[in-house]
């Protein structure tokens, strides 16, 4: 009998991404580059998670190549607002990117943190990249597909990195 492993992926950014996928970090930076406002819904409190595509992939190979099964939550434990994100992407791009606050909808959740303490203990994972270190390596793609930018900085360590 063979045996499942089963990777719950949370929040995961980076280069090669759908520009226009809906996704936030997607979201907030495809619109800082086009100069438009970043839209933050309700007062921006609500938190998310984000991980770097390389912490996604290295523990996707530890799960895979590992003996352990189960369910892990694989995500970055760290939280951001939806404004301090937002002011991560101005910081990034444009520090004069307008932010605009539209009407929250009833679903959308208050608080999502992954636990990955079983990641950590049996897998030995967790999440090396910090937000304002892979951000600018996705914002330096999105600038070359966006623009045609193919001098974007940093545009040959975003894709060795993926």
């Amino acid at each position: 009998m063979e045996q499942v492993r089963i990777a719950r992926i949370f929040n995961t950014y980076g280069p090669r991404m759908c520009i226009d996928d809906g996704r936030v970090v997607s979201n907030f930076v495809a619109q800082a580059l086009r100069k438009e406002p970043l839209t933050v819904y309700g007062d921006g409190n609500q938190t998310r998670s984000f991980q770097y595509v390389s912490d996604l992939v290295e523990g996707l190979m530890r799960l895979m190549e590992g003996e352990h099964v189960g369910p892990f939550n694989l995500g970055n434990p760290g939280e951001f607002t939806m404004l301090e994100l937002a002011q991560v992407v101005q910081e990034t791009i444009d520090p004069n990117a307008k932010i605009e606050f539209r009407p929250n909808t009833e679903d959308d959740p208050h608080k999502r943190k992954p636990d990955i303490t079983k990641a950590k203990d049996l897998l030995g994972w967790e999440p090396k990249v910090p937000l304002r270190k892979g951000l600018p390596l996705m914002v330096s793609d999105f600038r070359q597909r966006i623009f045609g930018d193919h001098k974007a900085e940093g545009a040959s360590t975003a894709t060795s990195l993926v």
